[in-house]
């Protein structure tokens, strides 16, 4: 899929917004399903209120989306286009129309059946593969969780919502921050502290566990922002109960209160691979 960042042209002649079909709602955005207009490709396109933004900002969102339209990876959703219309921005994605690890997550949770642990380390590996690919590129993810890792077929996902979490936070408050979801959070950002490639790993550490036992490690009916943050300080999350000791101690060592002490991309990404590779299966 070629990357590009139109102007001079309209939303509607390049696409067929007459058609669009909504997909998904959020604080400041609506993402919406349609076809582009010379090739009939279905895409999504994310629809994000910037009103807030100064001219400044907008510059360095746009040189954002530049640089997330050159990861070309096969577990990365692709960029395509964006456009800043009638004080809008609008980006324009590979669609992934099989859902996203969230729904997934929550199917087997009501079910009741955990996924396998062999689905476990196939999903996860993929994501590892993407994130670490992100990571010697030097871009930050800054909002792991679930939903932002999409199925493209049967345990075949793609993490999508990439670094643009930091251009749309400015009027939000704590808990609704969109650098990082609350259940998600580091302990450094759960403290209002910059966020790092390291930050990625914590979150990355809660994914996993949510895969391994479906739910979030950190949640607990009724939780405030506060006790969540002690929660987290604290590393206070039930064990993996029947989780093999690879995967326990992958996520032992993702979810390290010190930033220093988490492992790097690279080094999931290998533990990810050997996991794997133990239950004789493939990431790809």
């Amino acid at each position: 899929m070629e990357a590009t960042c139109f102007s001079g042209a309209t939303l509607s002649s390049r696409y067929h917004t007459d058609e669009a079909q909504l997909l998904g709602r959020g604080k400041f955005s609506v993402v919406s399903r349609m076809r582009r207009r010379e090739d009939s490709l279905p895409v999504a396109l994310k629809t994000i209120q910037i009103f807030e933004m100064g001219t400044k900002e907008r510059n360095e969102c746009m040189n954002e989306i530049r640089l997330l339209q050159q990861m070309q990876h096969p577990h990365i959703i692709c960029y395509l286009d964006c456009v800043i219309e009638q004080n809008e921005l609008v980006v324009i994605m590979e669609l992934a129309e099989q859902g996203d690890l969230s729904g997934l997550i929550k199917s087997a949770a009501n079910e009741g059946v955990p996924l396998a642990p062999l689905v476990v380390w196939k999903l996860f590996t993929q994501v590892a593969d993407a994130l670490g690919y992100m990571h010697e590129r030097r871009v930050m993810h800054r909002d792991i969780k679930p939903a932002n890792v999409f199925m493209t077929a049967p345990h075949t996902v793609k993490l999508g919502d990439l670094g643009l979490g930091r251009y749309f936070s400015s009027k939000t408050d704590m808990v609704h921050s969109t650098v990082g979801t609350p259940y998600y959070m580091s302990p450094e950002c759960i403290q209002g502290g910059g966020y790092e490639f390291k930050s990625d790993i914590w979150s990355l550490g809660c994914l996993l566990y949510e895969l391994a036992t479906l739910k979030s490690p950190f949640y607990t009916p009724g939780l405030n922002f506060y006790i969540l943050g002690k929660k987290i300080m604290s590393r206070q999350f039930e064990p993996i109960a029947g989780g093999s000791p690879q995967l326990v101690e992958l996520v032992d060592r993702m979810l390290q209160v010190i930033p220093a002490d988490r492992l790097s991309a690279a080094e999931v990404f290998a533990m990810a691979q050997a996991g794997l590779a133990q239950m004789g299966g493939s990431s790809n």
